[in-house]
């Protein structure tokens, strides 16, 4: 029993970080990195050295943000933070789920705007809910 104690720590204290993550970027359009810092230091809890390659998955936010824009700096740095928490793998599981629900938010918003004739301009969305439901899916799933 004791030897779950750190993967326990773990869970909680990854989902307390990325829902305030969640919760900051949907108030006030920003990602604090002492947060993104956080889930990094989380990473320590259940430490494998392999996890390391996780935070490669943060290249995908980095080149949609480089040729395409849209995505912030904090959102690059909370995929490289939670990546060292969840693995090459899980991380990528994680980004795609996190980007194909904020696709289909974005699509279902736009959709019920057209219906109600309202401008559908396109307008930026908090991603940061989005990949964390992603992240954390994944952790307690995969």
């Amino acid at each position: 029993m004791a030897a779950n104690v750190p993967l326990l720590l773990q869970a909680v204290s990854f989902t307390i970080l990325l829902t305030a993550v969640a919760v900051c970027d949907i108030r006030r359009r920003i990602i604090p990195d002492m947060l993104c810092a956080g889930i990094a230091l989380t990473s320590l809890l259940a430490f494998e050295p392999k996890n390391l390659a996780g935070a490669l998955i943060a290249v995908i936010p980095l080149v949609i943000a480089r040729f395409f824009g849209g995505i912030e700096g904090g959102d690059i740095k909370l995929m490289a933070a939670s990546g060292l928490v969840l693995g090459f793998r899980q991380s990528l599981a994680a980004a795609i789920l996190g980007f194909t629900a904020f696709a289909v938010f974005s699509g279902i918003y736009t959709l019920i705007g057209k219906v109600r004739g309202r401008d559908t301009e396109r307008k930026p969305y908090p991603l940061a809910p989005f990949l964390s439901l992603g992240c954390l899916a994944t952790y307690f799933l995969f």
